[in-house]
């Protein structure tokens, strides 16, 4: 049994967001400071690597006091040091970890390594505190896109995935493509609002769970070479449209196929309108869907601060040769 609250430092430096959280028993947020470095990256049309690392360095030290003041901490009353070693890049990566191992010899704390997947499915127990598992959790963002069934808080079984595109990756190059620039998701997600869907792209499906949106991105790049007149506005709703019903299809498929009627979102392109709405309208089927707040679907520390308290109480720690594993996948 549980005698004392436990206090998690997580820290997220997967891709271009610096963030340290101090979080409370894995679901109360204490601080969640988050530097992000878009307008950096919005010039080259993406992330660039080097560049992240090189922020990532010069912002850590400072996000983690900012943290620990604005929780009204200090280092020594943390518990738990929680840094996320992988997916994603691993120059970035490598500052978050190498910054956690030294946290955690120079305090003495317990170093648990986070899997970046499973802090944005955590994200749902930050924002609902009813929820428990086990549920489905459809994660979409822009490395990864996966039905997750999470049998338990730290064992997982990946259902389906995309075998190329990321969701969040399709966004972006169709947004480039288009002329929206990046970051491109938002970007999409705002002027589909004023489209209509015109426009039938063609969907590739499988007996599986998996995924395929390299030809949807594929056939909108396309159009719009072909006709670089057409109304972005309803080139943009049609793209929704059809990967979100790809989204839709399966998840369906995945519920048919082990009787889990509920349904978390999950990732950074769970905060898309149009895929949030067409979630919500599964509740009519008797489907409970869970969404988190807004400002955690994208890359925190607070949610890897939760997913760390989990891993923690399982007994998960990580030794000071904790690497960054940049191609880590869920149960590893």
């Amino acid at each position: 049994m549980q005698k004392k609250d436990i206090i998690v430092l997580g820290i997220e430096s997967s891709c271009d967001e610096t963030s340290v959280a101090i979080v409370k028993n894995g679901r109360e947020v204490l601080s969640n400071i988050i530097d992000t470095q878009i307008k950096i990256h919005e010039q080259y049309g993406g992330v660039v690597p080097e560049i992240a690392s090189r922020n990532h360095i010069e912002a850590i030290s400072r996000v983690a006091k900012t943290a620990l003041k604005e929780a009204n901490m200090k280092f020594e009353d943390v518990d738990v040091i929680a840094p996320t070693y992988g997916p994603g890049l691993v120059g970035a990566l490598l500052v978050g970890v190498s910054y956690a191992r030294g946290l955690a010899y120079s305090l003495n704390k317990p170093l648990v390594g986070v899997n970046h997947i499973e802090g944005h499915i955590a994200a749902n127990y930050i924002t609902h505190k009813d929820l428990v598992p086990p549920f489905l959790c459809m994660l979409t963002s822009g490395g990864n896109t996966q039905i997750v069934y999470v049998k338990d808080y730290c064992k997982m079984e990946v259902l389906g995935r995309t075998r190329d595109d990321a969701i969040g990756e399709a966004f972006d190059k169709v947004a480039r493509v288009v002329g929206l620039g990046y970051p491109g998701g938002p970007k999409i997600d705002k002027l589909a609002q004023t489209g209509k869907a015109t426009v039938n792209f063609p969907k590739t499906h499988f007996e599986n769970l998996d995924f395929s949106f390299s030809g949807i991105k594929t056939a909108v790049i396309n159009l719009h070479h072909k006709n670089p007149d057409i109304d972005k506005a309803d080139l943009c709703m049609s793209f929704e449209k059809a990967v979100t019903e790809v989204l839709i299809e399966n998840i369906e498929k995945a519920i048919e196929q082990t009787g889990i009627k509920t349904v978390v979102l999950a990732g950074g392109v769970s905060a898309n309108t149009h895929i949030r709405s067409e979630f919500e309208k599964l509740e009519q089927k008797g489907i409970k869907i869970y969404k988190p707040d807004l400002k955690l679907c994208t890359d925190n520390a607070a949610m890897i601060a939760s997913a760390g308290y989990y891993r923690y109480l399982n007994g998960d720690l990580s030794t000071s040769t904790l690497n960054a594993v940049p191609n880590l996948k869920i149960g590893e």
